[in-house]
């Protein structure tokens, strides 16, 4: 059960999730789906690299592809998962569009959290027989 300010944070109303109506709130199965949704958008490595790039300021997608050495369509087929999950945020600029973090202050206190728990579960996470560094899909 989602409790206390993790329940908090997904209140708010949205139409792709379902709502009491009556009472204005989301129901705990729609808000761990929501949950669930915002993870899987940082669920990749290359998705944590961009967003860590993005971090640093605004980027096109040709500097992200300089700096993760993956190929444009790549790129942008993370970013367009990033920007459904509304992790970031972009503006045209000529023929090109400049990405940036739609919530910096909020992603990157979510990723500071994350440390923090990787830090107190140790080898953990990377040795876990599901998810772990070896596992392949």
């Amino acid at each position: 059960m989602l409790l206390g300010a993790a329940q908090s944070a997904y209140h708010r109303l949205m139409t792709m999730i379902e709502t009491d109506v009556d009472r204005g709130e989301v129901s705990e199965a729609s808000a761990l789906r929501a949950a669930a949704c915002l993870f899987h958008g940082f669920s990749d490595r290359s998705r944590l690299t961009i967003v860590q790039h993005l971090s640093l300021g605004e980027h096109r997608v040709i500097d992200l592809t300089r700096h993760l050495d993956l190929a444009q369509s790549t790129v942008s087929t993370h970013l367009a998962c990033l920007l459904d999950c509304g992790i970031v945020m972009f503006r045209p600029q000529g023929r090109a569009s400049v990405y940036t973090l739609a919530h910096p202050v909020a992603t990157m206190e979510l990723l500071a959290a994350a440390e923090k728990l990787l830090g107190l579960t140790g080898d953990a996470v990377a040795l876990c027989p599901r998810y772990g560094e070896g596992v392949t899909a």
